[in-house]
């Protein structure tokens, strides 16, 4: 044999195994086998990127690798679902998404690159969180009854505030305008922050806003009447629940960890796994509280698809009703 074909005969070898044994080596690697990106939708300092931080702490050490937040801003969410969507389905690019992408998105906006419900799967729910409904501090009242007859005896009727049209802030309110069957004028603001502003300075007299503004109420610039969940709030047990006046009254938001569709099973179920530690070890239970009174959510799978399913139900109803359309 002749030094070329001798080497051509080397080179073939070289491939062929090269050939055969990645595949293998790779089939063999563990998940995960590098860093692991959680998306979220929101800026630094909201319940989404503060759960992210907090959560991608505990997976980067129960799954010995590192987690980078990577923020994707825009279009309430839809931008960072995309991007996630269309990332490969190998459970290292995964959302960290509040409900309203899946449960009200689709319903208030047109067709979208994407459709959440279909292209992203759900991994596990990682926490909690209410609404307080929140009035200006000179405002005469002191309980949702005195709230309600002051509304209902104005003309004409005041204004309440919103993170913006759409948001859960101004559908929580609309469930109970038609709860309590008073009228109020609605004054949508490009996000929480400004809504707070208003609703502090009197341009509108109410509004529903996280337990991020539990500081302003304790500093007593807002003056909490009730709050949105079954259950009072361990933040502010003396605030009353909308449901001890309207038995039945319950509106909570939650997030989650989601995943592209056709993500393996055996890494959802590592990363189920991980989170469901997580969510009990007392630093992240600490953190969450810190991050605005927010509660480690822990469901089953099936658990969370009926939460969602419930919910699409909720507000597909209220956004249709009412006609709603985004800013």
């Amino acid at each position: 044999m002749s030094l070329h074909n001798l080497a051509r005969t080397f080179f073939c070898a070289a491939l062929w195994l090269i050939g055969i044994s990645a595949p293998v080596a790779w089939a063999q690697a563990p998940y995960p086998n590098r860093a692991i990106k959680l998306v979220s939708p929101i800026p630094p300092g909201g319940a989404p990127d503060l759960i992210a931080r907090a959560i991608g702490y505990k997976l980067s050490t129960g799954l010995n690798q590192a987690v980078v937040i990577d923020t994707k801003v825009g279009s309430n969410g839809n931008i960072a679902a995309e991007f996630v969507a269309r990332a490969p389905a190998d459970g290292y690019t995964l959302l960290v998404g509040m409900d309203s992408l899946f449960v009200i998105n689709p319903y208030l906006y047109a067709k979208g690159a994407v459709d959440v419900n279909k292209e992203l799967i759900p991994i596990a729910s990682l926490g909690s969180n209410q609404f307080v409904l929140s009035v200006n501090a000179a405002l005469p009242v002191k309980t949702l009854p005195e709230f309600v007859a002051y509304v209902k005896k104005t003309s004409p009727p005041p204004a309440y505030a919103s993170g913006g049209n759409g948001s859960q802030h101004h559908l929580t309110m609309e469930m109970l305008k038609a709860r309590a069957g008073m009228d109020m004028l609605h004054v949508p603001y490009k996000g929480g922050a400004p809504a707070t502003t208003a609703t502090i300075g009197g341009e509108t007299i109410a509004m529903f806003s996280g337990t991020s503004n539990a500081a302003l109420i304790k500093a007593g610039k807002l003056k909490a009447i009730a709050v949105s969940s079954a259950q009072r709030l361990k933040e502010m047990p003396e605030v009353p629940t909308i449901a001890e006046t309207y038995p039945g009254f319950d509106n909570s938001i939650w997030i989650g960890l989601f995943a592209p569709a056709g993500t393996p099973d055996a890494v959802v179920q590592r990363l189920r796994a991980e989170v469901a530690k997580a969510l009990q070890a007392p630093d992240l239970i600490e953190a969450f509280n810190k991050a605005g009174g927010i509660e480690p959510m822990v469901t089953t799978p099936d658990e969370l698809q009926a939460q969602i399913k419930r919910d699409q139900a909720k507000y597909s109803k209220i956004i249709r009703d009412l006609a709603i359309k985004p800013d």
